[in-house]
Order: C-alpha cells, then structure tokens, then sequence
C-alpha cells in the first residue's frame, strides 16, 4: 500500500542525508525514482546533505504541477518507483495536494524532507499541509543540538550572530553561513524564547560582571 510519508525535524538533523540513503537503498535494488527539491544549498536541480552527498533532482519550481511532472513522463516511458520530495516545506499546499495524488491514483510511495516551522515557530503552508494530509509522520532521531548542548527544537534566522523575528519567511542560507550574513542556528525552545544564539551567549560571558560588589 502506497503511503505518503512527511520526514520532519530542525535543520541540521540529518533530513537531506536520509533522503539521499533512500533514494540509494531503493536504487541498489534496481528500482527508479523521481527527486524533487526546492531552494537546496548546492543550488537548482541538487539534493545534497552537509555530509558532502550531492545528486541531481528535479526543481519543484513555484506552480509547477508535481502530479502532471509524473504522468508525462510515464506517458513516455519513463520508470518511476517512488518518489522523494526534499525541501517540502517550501512547496505550496496545492503541491503536496498533488503528492497525495501521487500516492492515490499512481501507488507510487512518496517520501517527503521538511522543517516543520519557520525562524518565528510558524508552520510553513507546505508542511502544515504534510501534517493534515499525509498517511505517517515521522521524526527525524538524529537530534540536532542547541549550544547549550539540549535538544535543538526551533530554527532561528541570525544576522551578523544575533536572532532576529522579522523579515520574509522564506529567506535561503544555512546554519554554517558566516555570521556576518543571514544565516540559522537550531537553538532549543527556552534560548530560542530569549533569542539567545551562541554568538550571543559568548558575547555575555564575556561582559563585566554587572552585579554589585560587596566587600566586608
């Protein structure tokens, strides 16, 4: 039974990576697949992981239609096997509508990569639509970690090391860009509630002590 399956987490857990050792199982056993991926770090047409994997994929362009990708080229010949859709969050909800067609009219399983919320904990309109739709979830369990060393839950949007909240939800960089450019830190929640990034925290230690001194 063909399943549409949203693979979710923070950055740096491992997402693009997972994705890429399936499409690798399933290829090894001699079955095709179609990528899909949008915004990817290695730039258009790349899934790549920070490990250094990199394959080409197809780029799910803004109102391009997923769906009708499939159909024409199995119309031409063309094997397809299953599907992996990394970036989702990025793709619109009519998008994932047409992964759940996918898996419901061409029994084709369908594999989904995603962040879940964006740098102000709101749910993208691509994996808010994976939540409502798709058959499982599941949650990555390499766990990215804050730097205080707990559980890394949210993405926070830095400039020049500091957090901040506004700006354009969908903005591309990526956790190991230089501070002095937009970039993102994966912070757990009570850090992420006081925007306190590493950059900032080491910019804290390092401040005189504010408190007043006694002596007897």
């Amino acid at each position: 039974m063909a399943e549409l399956v949203f693979f979710s987490g923070t950055m740096d857990c491992g997402k693009s990576t997972l994705a890429l050792q399936i499409g690798h199982n399933r290829s090894a056993r001699g079955l095709q697949g179609v990528i899909f991926t949008r915004d990817d770090r290695a730039g258009e047409g790349k899934l790549s992981s920070r490990l250094g994997l990199v394959t080409d994929a197809v780029e799910a362009a803004p109102g391009m239609d997923l769906y009708g990708h499939l159909v024409e080229q199995m119309t031409h010949g063309g094997k397809v096997d299953y599907v992996i859709v990394d970036e989702a969050q990025f793709l619109a909800p009519e998008q994932i509508d047409q992964l759940a067609r996918i898996v419901d009219d061409l029994a084709l399983d369908v594999f989904a990569f995603g962040i879940t919320t964006d740098f102000r904990t709101k749910l993208f309109p691509g994996s808010q639509r994976l939540i409502e739709l798709a058959d499982r979830i599941e949650a990555l369990q390499v766990e990215a970690m804050c730097w205080c060393g707990a559980r890394a839950t949210h993405n926070a949007r830095t400039v020049g090391g500091e957090m901040v909240v506004e700006g354009e939800q969908v903005v591309v960089g990526d956790v190991a860009t230089p501070a002095e450019q937009i970039g993102y830190e994966v912070l757990c929640r009570r850090h992420h509630r006081k925007r306190m990034t590493s950059a900032s925290a080491h910019a804290a230690t390092l401040s005189p002590d504010v408190l007043p001194v006694t002596t007897d």
